[in-house]
């Protein structure tokens, strides 16, 4: 375990709180399209292959969904498979669960050419109004994946120690500008010879004052640190919902 980290525990400066733009939306340029009050918070899950996005997004339809209404658009390059799956887990009924076959990488239909997630985003939306957040799950990618800000709001990159401690220190978009960097499965640092303590460390350094949430999500609570970020996002843009009226 970091030495002044707890596994589980977002790291942030002492006050407990995100800085600059992550405090809230105060900035119109920091919206993706429509601002607080016309639509639903978005946010976005990216990472490489394997790292545990739909399984992170299922326990956070599992935490927030009796209080939120939530819809989520995944992304597989040619399969349904992630929204299959988080069908089957049941986490949300049916219809607020849509993939998108993106036919090509997964950092093209959620960076380059937005266009069928937004299309998906908006109609899932409207057909299952009024909806509070919308998660976008991106389909396996390497380090250079993120977001439009035209497409979410915030973004969540997820790694997993089972890559090796190595990965946070190799930076990447991913890594370095994430509104949150998520390293998952650490019930398996000790069985690949991953130190916790190095990944913080590196984390730290390539992220700076942006928060990091350690993460075992086969634990029943093991994304309440990330399901509580999500909160304090979903607050902010709400106090912002009612700025604009």
């Amino acid at each position: 375990m970091p030495p002044d980290h707890n596994p589980g525990q977002p790291h942030h400066p002492s006050d407990g709180h995100t800085h600059g733009h992550h405090d809230g939306l105060p900035d119109d340029t920091l919206w993706a399209f429509g601002a607080p009050g016309t639509r639903a918070l978005r946010i976005g899950i990216g990472g490489p292959v394997g790292s545990g996005k739909t399984a992170l997004v299922a326990s956070l339809c599992r935490l927030l969904a009796d209080s939120v209404s939530i819809v989520v658009v995944t992304n597989d390059i040619f399969t349904t498979e992630d929204a299959e799956a988080l069908r089957r887990m049941a986490v949300l009924a049916d219809e607020r669960i849509v993939a998108v076959e993106t036919g090509a990488c997964p950092h093209t239909a959620i960076r380059d050419d937005i266009s069928a997630n937004l299309d998906a985003v908006e109609q899932l939306e409207a057909a299952n109004a009024p909806v509070e957040l919308t998660f976008v799950e991106s389909g396996g990618d390497n380090l250079t994946a993120i977001f439009s800000r035209a497409l979410v709001d915030r973004q969540i990159f997820v790694i997993d120690v089972a890559g090796g401690d190595k990965v946070p220190r190799k930076g990447g978009p991913g890594v370095t500008t994430a509104d949150l960097l998520v390293i998952n499965k650490t019930d398996l640092a000790a069985l690949v010879h991953a130190d916790l303590a190095v990944m913080d460390r590196d984390a730290k350094a390539r992220r700076g004052e942006l928060p990091i949430a350690f993460t075992s999500l086969v634990e029943p609570a093991g994304a309440q640190v990330v399901a509580d970020w999500v909160g304090a996002q979903l607050a902010g843009w709400r106090s912002a919902s009612h700025a604009h009226r």
